[in-house]
């Protein structure tokens, strides 16, 4: 078999491909012979069709379809293995069907085009000498109060209120009702329209301004119990209910009891029962050391993107559509694991309509870390870093008693952590060849964009989830 080779661009090895005449012929009678015992045709046993009553039945086209499938498929198969590329994904045909078709005659040579990826080459033009910058995150000393003051609010006591009227920090036991506002030009006489899910029954909110829609809570300031009020609010833009979002609202809200937090005192016997210290100064000790960790933590996360950041302005690959489509879909299956550990169903959000809108979004993500990737194995192919079987055993030992409770694939978390662990390799190594200047917290993303990129992908983190996550392990 006859096959010629040329370099294609996205990685992939074009294959002109010449059948002989031999196995154009053999194949086609083997098909019609497959046919014959298989087809049945009214007057005839099955498998004792004459040829030409066969021939005239199913048509020459579907039988020459049949055979070049076939021909197809084992040509590129034998033209792989005889130039021992290293094919990655499924080949593809780039002459049309259509055109073999017309253009097979059994008995006769054949030739036809096909396309397989292969491994990109990679262009690594610089990863020593690198030069960045990264913020530094600094131990704020006010947050142990922060989370402190967090555990007293989880704590408290709701004592019922009486002689005042209801203010921020109350809480409040209310039925609400709402409705949409009318707009210019609405009839006036129209009934108002109810929003779905917006009615409550002995409802208990906090008098935050952040638990609830604009307005709601700060309308509710200086009610007394029993009383009703019309209270005008608005939903933010955007909002989960697109529907909803920016829409004026007006509920009716009635205040049926009202309660104020006593908290415990700050004292050893605090600490003893949220934590499991004896003595107040010891848990405050150690609320201190975990946060300047993890400030510590956080200011090398920010050295190692920065760095992996412009290590990716050096690395020239031409990557194959295999690859990018594969790493979509690990990103997309990563995304849906985690929103059914949250308890959303995949089902409904992974629908046929919108994956491909999802798989389009994710595609220059994909394309940046598979460079990201592909780098880092570069860099480590040219200094030799390696992982031994010995830091991957202790490793993964120490996640596996970690979580003995848990059904855990060994071999999958051997491969997950020897990947862990060498890229770890790789990028100290980088670290120690290369200089992130570390410059003041906030210096380098503007809080307008630090806010807008949130938005476009997770709800920001409130200060009191910021202060829970902190009292987690307490």
């Amino acid at each position: 078999m006859k096959v010629t080779q040329e370099k294609l661009p996205a990685s992939q090895i074009g294959l002109e491909i010449e059948i002989t005449p031999e196995i154009t012929q053999k194949t086609y009678e083997q098909v019609i012979k497959n046919l014959a015992s298989t087809t049945t045709i009214p007057g005839f046993r099955k498998g004792k069709v004459p040829r030409p009553i066969l021939l005239q039945r199913l048509g020459v086209t579907r039988i020459k379809a049949a055979a070049l499938e076939e021909i197809v498929q084992d040509g590129v198969e034998k033209a792989l293995k005889q130039e021992e590329i290293p094919a990655i994904g499924q080949p593809q045909l780039r002459t049309s069907f259509e055109d073999l078709i017309s253009n097979y005659e059994p008995g006769k040579p054949l030739t036809f085009l096909a396309a397989v990826d292969v491994e990109p080459e990679i262009n690594l033009v610089q990863y020593t000498g690198l030069s960045a910058q990264a913020e530094e995150i600094k131990h704020d000393t006010n947050r142990v109060d922060e989370v402190l003051e967090k555990e007293r609010e989880e704590l408290a006591t709701l004592i019922p209120v009486e002689g005042r009227a209801a203010q921020i920090g109350d809480v409040a036991v209310v039925d609400f009702k709402g409705v949409l506002a009318k707009g210019e030009g609405d009839d006036e006489t129209a009934e108002p329209t109810p929003i779905p899910g917006a009615e409550a029954t002995d409802f208990q909110l906090e008098l935050q301004e952040d638990k609830f829609i604009p307005g709601f809570v700060s309308g509710m300031v200086g009610m007394n119990p029993e009383e009703t009020r019309e209270i005008p609010a608005q939903f933010p833009d955007p909002y989960a209910n697109e529907e909803l979002a920016g829409k004026a609202a007006i509920f009716t809200v009635t205040l049926k009891e009202l309660k104020e937090k006593e908290l415990p005192e700050l004292n050893d016997d605090f600490a003893q029962e949220v934590s499991d210290f004896d003595t107040l100064e010891e848990l405050r000790a150690s609320l201190a050391e975990r946060h300047q960790k993890e400030a510590e933590e956080k200011t090398k996360s920010n050295q190692q993107e920065a760095l992996l950041a412009e290590l990716l302005k050096y690395v020239e690959v031409d990557l194959p559509e295999t690859l990018i489509d594969k790493e979509i879909d690990a990103m997309l299956t990563q995304t849906a694991m985690r929103l059914s550990q949250q308890g959303l169903d995949v089902k409904k959000l992974f629908t046929e309509d919108i994956i491909p809108q999802l798989r389009e979004r994710s595609r220059d993500e994909a394309i940046e870390r598979l460079k990201r990737s592909l780098g880092l194995l570069e860099v480590s192919k040219r200094e030799s870093i390696e992982v031994t079987p010995e830091e991957v055993q202790t490793r993964v030992a120490e996640l596996m008693e970690q979580y003995a409770d848990q059904d855990i694939d060994a071999d999958r978390m051997r491969s997950v952590v020897e990947n862990e662990l060498l890229t770890e390799k790789i990028v100290d190594w980088l670290l120690e060849h290369s200089s992130v200047e570390l410059v003041p917290e906030g210096s380098l993303t503007p809080p307008e964009e630090e806010t807008a990129g949130e938005s476009e992908t997770t709800e920001p983190q409130t200060e009191e989830e910021s202060a829970a996550a902190s009292t987690e392990s307490i």
